[in-house]
C-alpha cells in the first residue's frame, strides 16, 4: 500500500457547518518569538478572553506537544521542522473543526513558518511576532535556558548559538518589555474582529 492508494474522505459536515455552530469562524493565532519572549503568556491571556466571549478555542503550546504528539523528537533542526510540522497538521484539523487554535512555539525559522502555513487553509493563518528583545528575555529566563545556553550546557540554542529570523510582514507585532498583557490581548482582539474571525 502507498499513499498514493490513500484518498481524503469526504464527510457531510464540513467547516462551514461548524463555524456556524459555532459563532465564529476558524483560524491558527500562531505565536513566534524567543523563549521567554511571552508566547505563551499572550497566547493563554488571549484563550481566556476568548472563552469569556463564548469562543471555542484550543491552545497548542509548544512544550506540552513535546510530552505526547512529539515526545519521539529531539532537538536537531531535522526534527524540530518535524515538531512544527505536526504541529501545522493537528492546527489544520483544528481549523477544519471550526475551533480558534492558538499556537506558541518558538519556530525560528522562517522557512517552518511556511510551512506550517501551507498546512493551514489559505485565510486562516494568523502570525504574532512576539518581538521582546534577546536581552529582555535572557533577564527573565523564566525556564533557566539562557543560563545554560551561555554555559555550553545546552547547543542549537535560539538567540545564542542559533538564529532567530524574525517575520518580514507579521500581522502583528508585539513587545512584551513595553506592552502590557491587558493591551496585547485588545490589540489581538481588535485583529480577530477586523478580519472578521470574531463579531
Amino acid at each position: 500500500m502507498t499513499h498514493n492508494d490513500i484518498k481524503w474522505q469526504q464527510h457531510d459536515v464540513n467547516v462551514a457547518q461548524r463555524q456556524a455552530l459555532f459563532g465564529h469562524q476558524s483560524a491558527v493565532i500562531w505565536f513566534t518569538g524567543l523563549s521567554g519572549s511571552g508566547k505563551s503568556s499572550v497566547a493563554n491571556a488571549l484563550e481566556q478572553a476568548l472563552a469569556a466571549q463564548g469562543k471555542h478555542t484550543y491552545l497548542l503550546d509548544g512544550d506540552n506537544v513535546r510530552h505526547g504528539l512529539c515526545a519521539d523528537l529531539g532537538f536537531s533542526a531535522e526534527d524540530r521542522t518535524e515538531n512544527l510540522r505536526r504541529v501545522g497538521a493537528v492546527a489544520g484539523l483544528m481549523v477544519d473543526a471550526g475551533l480558534l487554535v492558538l499556537s506558541a512555539f518558538i519556530s525560528p525559522y522562517r522557512s517552518q513558518r511556511e510551512l506550517v502555513k501551507s498546512l493551514i487553509p489559505p485565510g486562516k493563518f494568523i502570525e504574532v511576532h512576539i518581538a521582546t528583545p534577546l536581552e529582555v528575555c535572557e533577564q527573565r529566563d523564566v525556564k533557566g535556558l539562557y543560563k545554560k545556553a551561555r554555559a555550553g550546557e545546552i547547543s542549537h540554542f535560539t538567540g545564542i548559538s542559533d538564529p532567530y529570523e524574525a517575520p518580514e510582514a507579521a500581522d502583528l507585532v508585539l513587545d512584551t518589555s513595553v506592552t502590557s498583557l491587558e493591551d496585547s490581548v485588545q490589540q489581538l482582539l481588535a485583529l480577530l474582529k477586523q478580519r472578521e474571525i470574531i463579531r
